[in-house]
């Protein structure tokens, strides 16, 4: 009986390693199509195949409109203009109309019951965010920037507007506060002539607030030099420290 036996477990091995062989390419069949079938959808972001084998090229849509963006709406910007801006803003209508118009396709009007500026995409607006451009280049030019510096808002990517309290960083009031306001400016605007100058910015002392058009960094270099003015800083240190920032700055470009 135990011959018999090891007999029969001898066969039924030989027909198992002989199945073996079937098995294993079946898997590496299975492993073979899994493969390609991920090569097609890693590629699907550029060709697809068709029944045939043959590569199809994905279609290429053209850009949509503001108008298609917005479900074929308007869309619409307000913006006030304080009482102090109204004769710069008459004066200079037109340097501010013409860019938001002729390059922006925007249409743009003053409201006299409302006191604001009001701006709306057209029919012939192409892209979504000149909306928001414009807005900003009219927001700039109201809070005392001037034309050709606003400008800079549509033209320039990356450009920003930062505006902080002089008491933000000390409280202070009365002549304190006044004679602060007046270590910014400098004699006859010197001093804040020479922070524009060394941090690549434009600034607007509005009373209290402070007001720094430019990029992200140069916004904080003119940040950090005016902070140091308003907690006390001598004025030659803050020179020395803008004109290490204005080397540092010519060596990285």
């Amino acid at each position: 009986m135990s011959s018999k036996n090891a007999r029969s477990v001898a066969s039924s091995s030989l027909e198992t390693a002989e199945e073996r062989p079937e098995v294993m390419d079946d898997a590496e069949e299975e492993v073979d199509e899994d493969e390609e079938e991920g090569a097609d959808i890693a590629g699907a972001g550029k060709r697809r195949r068709a029944a045939g084998g043959e590569a199809v090229a994905i279609p290429d849509f053209p850009a949509i409109t503001a108008q298609e963006a917005s479900g074929g709406l308007s869309e619409f910007r307000r913006i006030p203009v304080p009482p102090h801006r109204y004769t710069p803003l008459r004066k200079e209508w037109m340097r501010i109309y013409s860019p938001i118009v002729e390059h922006l396709k925007l249409d743009v009007r003053m409201n006299p019951r409302n006191r604001s500026v009001e701006l709306k995409t057209s029919a012939h607006t192409d892209d979504v965010d000149t909306l928001q451009k414009a807005a900003d280049f009219v927001r700039a030019f109201l809070l005392g920037f001037e034309v050709a510096d606003a400008v800079a808002l549509l033209r320039v990517e990356d450009l920003f507007v930062d505006t902080f309290q002089v008491t933000d960083v000390k409280i202070l009031k009365g002549d304190h506060l006044s004679r602060a306001i007046g270590r910014i400016a400098g004699k006859d605007g010197k001093c804040k002539f020479a922070i524009e100058n060394a941090t690549k910015t434009r600034i607007v002392l509005a009373e209290s607030k402070v007001h720094i058009l430019g990029s992200f960094a140069n916004i904080k270099m003119a940040r950090d030099a005016i902070c140091a003015l308003i907690l006390g800083s001598p004025i030659s240190k803050v020179y020395t420290n803008l004109r290490n920032v204005s080397a540092r700055i010519g060596h990285k470009i």
